[in-house]
């Protein structure tokens, strides 16, 4: 649990200080500033020196007693939202961005209190009853934090999205509550400077203090600038693609094991779903598209909805870019696309990412152009779509028919001939009559036969190494051992290992003892890397641009041999695996 409130409040700290508090920081800025939505008219017959003494003194409460009310109110909305909100969506089948809807109409609504003083009177009434007065504001501060914490939702990350899932499952607990409140506090820390710096700022400047009218009507303005610009994802982008400093943190094993722990049982019609089934089968109705932060391949990257794909047949491919087997599935996946695309099929990848790089959304929009991936792509960085479905496997795909039911689950690769079978079969009960092509033939290429395991190299999974010991997070000097045994890692030089991945240093090297028909690498990071096997040099791999997989041997037989890698300062090497 310790752990867990670390994360939490690590975490919220750091998305109060990211790109994810673009779309509240002007508001919070002007929290700090802005007077009150309907200030109070200084008392009748006081004289000048009264009036200014009071003033003076509104304006010192207005400068802690507004920004305080601000992010108090937002903590307060935000931890409550993700507590219920979609317990309720999940009640009431609502959409799962209902709750982004709800705070930019607020938004829109508390600007306009700005501009129009009775309707800023009228916002304020409902809180007036928290307390007797309302010094600088305080009340309408609280009723803007309110709007703002359905704003920042998005910004709780892989940490809440496992609370979101509870929640729609209906089974929050202490740890749930004491997790989202270690977040609010970690997220309100950094918030609350801001609001508070904002204020000192402008509170020197006594032109803003002589035009107080204005200042609230330009408050106003960029509230609803805020509301429009969110409204079409303007600010998106820029948030998206710049990476979640706290990704690392949230990624390591043991705390994505506590976090995955929060949803307790599994989604049970699909656990019990068999994996191996050749016919179709009921597994129950197929659970929507969760915390999905970006689409691709959509028009205008608009999201897409399972209740707006009744009478389609869907499949749900569970991907991630950097992953051999994905990649070996996504030729046959693209096939049936192209080939029953016109007869009511729909391919949704959802790509649920593994390493730190694979949440930036630019790195998985040029791989899956690279990859030739033409259908909707689904960005689930938070895992909301994978615990819906009680995942655990890249690659799984869930077949759904037109009803909205899943009726065939499959884990891995291969298999492709019974899934398209079944893809057409259930195109044809959708569609009575209808003529289908033949499912496509493309050649399979799963691997049969032993082979070496899939093997890491940053610390959080390291299992195969020579001799079994790292120096964490800090560069170190390794030494090859005299023997390598078959599926044993070894180091030389300096190397920096880091939870997820492993970054060289000076006469960084690695070896390998392999068997497998094909040896793969994902790598990120710009340098060269240097290849021999049994101590014969075969390339020169230059590193660069988005980090991805490298192919670093292919053979037509499963081959044993001694992968040996002389890698540039700066490579970073995440994970070995083999074909």
């Amino acid at each position: 649990m310790v752990d867990l409130v670390l994360v939490g409040i690590v975490a919220g700290f750091l998305a109060g200080i990211s790109p994810c508090i673009l779309p509240v920081l002007p508001v919070v800025l002007v929290a700090g500033a802005a007077p009150p939505l309907n200030p109070e008219p200084p008392a009748a017959g006081a004289g000048p020196a009264e009036r200014t003494g009071a003033a003076a003194t509104a304006r010192a409460r207005v400068g802690l007693a507004q920004p305080v009310a601000v992010i108090a109110g937002l903590v307060l909305s935000f931890s409550l939202l993700i507590l219920a909100g979609s317990e309720l969506l999940s009640l009431f089948h609502l959409p799962q961005d209902s709750l982004r809807n709800a705070g930019i109409a607020l938004l829109v609504v508390v600007g306009l209190g700005y501009l129009i003083p009775p309707l800023g009177a009228l916002i304020e009434r409902p809180f007036a009853r928290l307390g007797t007065r309302r010094p600088g504001g305080t009340p309408g501060g609280f009723a803007l934090g309110l709007a703002l914490g359905l704003v920042y939702v998005p910004c709780a990350g892989p940490v809440l999205a496992a609370i979101t899932v509870v929640g729609a499952t209906h089974r929050v607990g202490l740890t749930a509550v004491v997790l989202t409140a270690a977040f609010a506090v970690g997220t309100a820390v950094p918030l609350l400077a801001i609001a508070i710096a904002g204020g000192q700022f402008t509170g020197r400047i006594g032109a803003l203090r002589r035009h107080a009218a204005q200042v609230r009507q330009a408050g106003g303005v960029v509230l609803i600038a805020v509301a429009v610009l969110i409204s079409f994802n303007v600010l998106g982008g820029l948030q998206r693609d710049i990476p979640g400093y706290s990704t690392a943190l949230q990624g390591s094993a043991a705390v994505r094991k506590q976090l995955n722990a929060l949803t307790g049982e599994p989604h049970t019609t699909l656990a019990k779903c068999d994996p191996n089934a050749t016919a179709l089968v009921d597994c129950g109705p197929a659970p929507n598209f969760t915390g999905i932060t970006a689409w691709l391949n959509t028009p205008g990257g608009k999201p897409l909805a399972l209740s707006a794909l009744r009478g389609k047949v869907v499949l749900v491919d569970f991907w991630t870019y950097s992953c051999i087997n994905c990649q070996r599935t996504l030729p046959h996946i693209e096939a049936w696309y192209r080939e029953y695309a016109k007869d009511g099929f729909v391919v949704v990848g959802v790509h649920t990412p593994e390493f730190a790089f694979e949440h930036v959304v630019s790195n998985v929009r040029a791989q899956a152009a690279a990859l030739g991936v033409r259908y909707p792509v689904a960005i689930d960085d938070n895992y909301a779509t994978w615990n819906a479905y009680a995942n655990q496997y890249w690659p799984a795909d869930y077949l759904i028919d037109a009803r909205g039911y899943v009726r065939h689950v499959h884990f891995g690769e291969g298999d492709y001939a019974t899934t398209g079978h079944l893809i057409s079969q259930l195109l044809r009960a959708a569609h009575p009559g209808r003529t289908l092509p033949a499912p496509a033939g493309i050649p399979d290429k799963t691997p049969g036969g032993q082979m070496s395991p899939e093997t890491y190299i940053g610390y959080d999974r390291l299992q195969y190494l020579v001799p079994g010991h790292v120096v964490r997070n800090r560069p170190a000097v390794y030494h090859f051992p005299r023997s390598l045994p078959l599926g044993g890692l070894a180091l030389s030089g300096t190397w920096t290992d880091r939870a997820q991945e492993a970054t060289a240093g000076h006469r960084a090297g690695l070896e390998l003892g392999f068997l497998a028909h094909d040896v793969y690498l994902v790598l990120g990071g710009t340098g060269t890397l240097d290849v021999f096997i049994d101590g014969r040099h075969t390339q020169t791999i230059d590193v660069r641009g988005v980090p991805r997989l490298y192919t670093l041997f292919r053979s037509r037989a499963a081959t044993t041999g001694r992968l040996r890698l002389q890698a540039s300062p700066g490579i970073q090497a995440y994970d070995f695996t083999f074909g």
